[in-house]
């Protein structure tokens, strides 16, 4: 099977959480790593775990927003490189909060980042995969699949994600790129403990159910499996897999559980 070693690889949001671990899976088959969010102090921890574990590294600070910027690093990227051979647009965050406690700023705020921030860096990364007939990863969540009370900005954003991901497999076919759509389910990640305004809070709880968290490690390693394959779309854990089947097959179940599950509350 194909091997990374040697790859140039870039991965937004990589500071911490599955971007993290991502980067560590490749750095283990000698990928050479380029690594980007917004939290230069963290990024370059990350650096130093993966010259450790084999790869190669180079932090790019980074707020996917500012165009300019990400167009910016691709460059700096294929320059320094020779080229680009896997982008994976990871930067993301989660809004949650009753609907009509969300004001318009917080609607703004969350598609800047999972949405205009991941076209952003497929944009800029597109020319430079062309070029190698690499591969494109876009991560979105199961959470895209189905309704989201309380986090009604993060269901859509990720909803958005998907039809991006699947608009981009069809653009692309052809072309020697692959576009693969990656849906996890419950990870654990840091997300549970930013806030609204996508700032990270140590002492935030994270309301996830622990029961069903995935180790990010373990999330990683399918992961790369689905992007060196080249798969279209990619959903995982066991209960995600399950969640985004009845909440494209069967919705009105989804709507009834999460009915009683809030009348509980």
């Amino acid at each position: 099977m194909e091997s990374f070693k040697g790859k140039s690889v870039w991965i937004t949001g990589a500071s911490a959480g599955l971007g993290r671990e991502l980067a560590l899976a490749f750095a283990r088959e000698g990928a050479h790593l380029t690594l980007s969010a917004r939290r230069e102090e963290r990024l370059t921890e990350v650096a130093r775990e993966v010259e450790v574990a084999g790869g190669r590294a180079f932090v790019a600070a980074l707020d996917v927003t500012d165009e300019a910027a990400t167009t910016a690093v691709a460059q700096a990227i294929a320059q320094r490189e020779g080229g680009l051979d896997v982008a994976i647009a990871n930067a993301g965050f989660a809004v949650t909060g009753p609907f009509e406690d969300l004001d318009a700023a917080a609607w703004r705020r969350q598609f800047e980042v999972n949405v205009f921030g991941l076209t952003i860096t497929a944009r800029a990364a597109l020319p430079h995969l062309r070029a190698r007939r690499g591969r494109l990863a876009l991560i979105g969540s199961v959470a895209g699949m189905i309704p989201g009370p309380a986090a009604a900005p993060y269901s859509a954003s990720k909803a958005a994600v998907r039809s991006i991901a699947r608009s981009l497999a069809v653009e692309l076919h052809g072309t020697g790129v692959s576009c693969t759509g990656i849906y996890p389910g419950f990870v654990e990640s840091e997300i549970g403990r930013v806030d609204n305004a996508g700032d990270f809070d140590a002492a935030r709880k994270d309301k996830r159910p622990a029961s069903l968290l995935w180790p990010a490690d373990r999330a990683a390693k399918v992961m790369l499996h689905a992007i060196r394959r080249r798969r279209r779309e990619f959903t995982f854990t066991a209960h995600g897999r399950l969640a985004g089947f009845l909440g494209r097959h069967a919705p009105w179940l989804v709507h009834y559980a999460l009915c009683r599950v809030q009348k509980k509350r």
